[in-house]
């Protein structure tokens, strides 16, 4: 008697999937690609990461003022600092032109007398621009 029930929900389950018109995969596949055309349509955060993760070299500097603008500038302020050495790594300056750099950095980040404290993208360009003469 088991053997014939399930058979027969067996037989029920594979009649009702091929009368739908579609499969299960395709189900799936189409749920896939929709989650994947929302997060990839709607997400910029998304740019900022390589397909294994890691954070693009571009994106590095912008996400390090971001989360560190108040120590950075602290440390831009007094010249010196393990933030400000870590910012100077990652806008490529070389460790033998980093106290110069950091002494060029502490005069223009004083001539701009604060402004720049509160906006994270004002800070990264000064620095951005003061590192210039001292990248490769």
């Amino acid at each position: 008697m088991r053997q014939v029930s399930w058979f027969f929900t067996l037989t029920c389950m594979i009649a009702l999937f091929g009368t739908t018109g579609c499969s299960i995969k395709a189900t799936i596949d189409q749920t896939i690609d929709t989650t994947t055309n929302v997060t990839g349509t709607t997400s910029s955060a998304r740019s900022w990461f390589t397909e294994d993760g890691q954070m693009k070299a571009a994106f590095k500097a912008t996400a390090f003022v971001s989360f560190n603008q108040e120590n950075l500038s602290q440390d831009l302020a007094a010249g010196r600092g393990e933030y400000l050495t870590s910012m100077s790594l990652l806008l490529g300056v070389l460790n033998n032109r980093q106290p110069a750099f950091f002494s060029a950095a502490q005069a223009r980040y004083a001539q701009a007398a604060g402004r720049h404290t509160k906006d994270s993208a004002a800070l990264l360009a000064l620095l951005q621009d003061t590192a210039t003469p001292f990248v490769q």
